[in-house]
């Protein structure tokens, strides 16, 4: 019973120490596979956090890339507008009298010189016109003749003093006369000295009181015109400059000699820049903003007064870390930019964190969220590219 009881102590130690040395080999087994599931992790996350194309595939894509650089970045004051020109440099063509259009010379879109004809009227008062200022002109030749005469009688002594001083009046209000309707013939372009050599004109030109283009013609051959009526618009465009319209909150920031770039939609593609000369002083109501007037640098194209342009206005500079747009993509609220690496013949890019600021054209000023390394080159384009790639290798390795 006793050698009994000694064989079964033994063998329950046996047992026991079997049980042991297999709970060990179990924990040591689910250790070395939660170890192994963890390095697979972050072999994962390795994998799922950068990008690898071949050389093939990095010459398809034209990727380019390049350290960053210090850029000079404009703070600027978006404003919208329209091309205009100086009032001294617009004109309007009307008739002193009211007359028929007889013939129209030019038509919308001439260039004109200043002077040049460009319509002709005729009217039964301008011929009337021009017989009163003869009869007017002959009659002030006669009494000065007679003012002349009595002024010899008088000087001499023979003479009546009051029939001097009547021819003398007489004389004055008759040139008088002559001369309001000789500057009346000025005004309607009509040879006072060819109405004194017998000539009367049966039509009357109209002149382009300044060089430009006919933006406006709005009268028809035959038609009768009031005086004062408006026939055509002359423009000149060589004066063209932009008229911006600048908000209440942005005021402060604009003054003269800032630079300003904008696009009109006649010049697709084309910047042109302008520097203001011109800051309003009083507020338009609706809405509330200043003009503002800036002188075109780089005129060229057809820029025609009233076309809409996009502007922005030039407020500081500064020097910060930029990179185009195209290099820059969003995940969520997130924004990232690619470093670049070569492996051998293929390519690794790596996303990092950055913040934006204010754009300036195509580039973007940014800050990393990390600290970078001395060198790097980044993707300066194709970024939401890569940032799907990288996205479809997290999906496919969470399979």
């Amino acid at each position: 019973m006793k050698n009994l009881s000694k064989y079964t102590v033994i063998s329950l130690l046996a047992i026991l120490l079997g049980l042991t040395s297999c709970g060990d080999s179990k924990s040591e087994l689910a250790e070395n596979n939660e170890g192994n599931s963890e390095t697979e992790e972050a072999h994962a996350e390795g994998k799922a956090e950068e990008v690898m194309l071949t050389a093939k595939q990095f010459d398809a894509l034209q990727m380019q890339i390049d350290t960053l650089q210090m850029r000079n970045m404009s703070g600027y004051v978006e404003a919208n507008g329209q091309l205009e020109v100086p009032p001294q440099n617009e004109a309007s063509i009307t008739t002193v009298v009211g007359a028929n259009v007889v013939s129209i010379e030019v038509i919308e879109g001439d260039k004109v010189n200043k002077g040049q004809t460009v319509a002709y009227l005729s009217h039964p008062n301008i011929i009337q016109k021009q017989t009163d200022y003869l009869n007017a002109y002959s009659n002030s030749q006669f009494l000065k003749k007679e003012f002349e005469r009595q002024k010899t009688l008088y000087d001499a002594g023979v003479g009546s003093g009051a029939n001097f001083q009547k021819a003398e009046a007489e004389y004055q209000a008759s040139r008088s006369m002559a001369k309001g309707l000789e500057a009346q013939l000025q005004q309607l372009n009509v040879s006072a000295s060819g109405v004194r050599n017998g000539t009367i004109y049966q039509r009357v030109a109209l002149r382009s009181p300044i060089e430009g283009f006919v933006q406006k013609v709005e009268v028809k051959t035959g038609q009768y015109v009031e005086p004062q009526t408006d026939l055509m618009e002359i423009v000149d465009t060589h004066h063209v400059h932009a008229d911006l319209m600048v908000f209440e909150k942005d005021v402060y920031k604009v003054k003269e000699g800032q630079k300003v770039t904008f696009n009109v939609q006649s010049i697709p593609g084309k910047e042109l820049t302008a520097e203001i000369y011109s800051v309003g002083k009083t507020f338009e109501q609706n809405p509330k903003a200043i003009h503002v007037h800036a002188e075109i640098e780089n005129k060229e194209g057809n820029l025609i007064p009233g076309m809409y342009i996009q502007g922005r206005i030039q407020t500081d500079n500064s020097k910060t870390l930029a990179i185009p747009e195209s290099a820059i993509a969003a995940d969520g609220n997130r924004f990232f930019v690619f470093s670049v690496e070569k492996e051998g013949d293929d390519w690794s890019f790596t996303p990092n964190e950055v913040t934006k600021g204010s754009q300036d054209g195509e580039w973007i000023p940014i800050d990393f969220l990390t600290e970078q390394k001395s060198n790097v080159k980044y993707a300066l384009n194709n970024a939401y590219y890569l940032m799907a790639e990288m996205k479809k290798g997290e999906a496919e390795h969470s399979h």
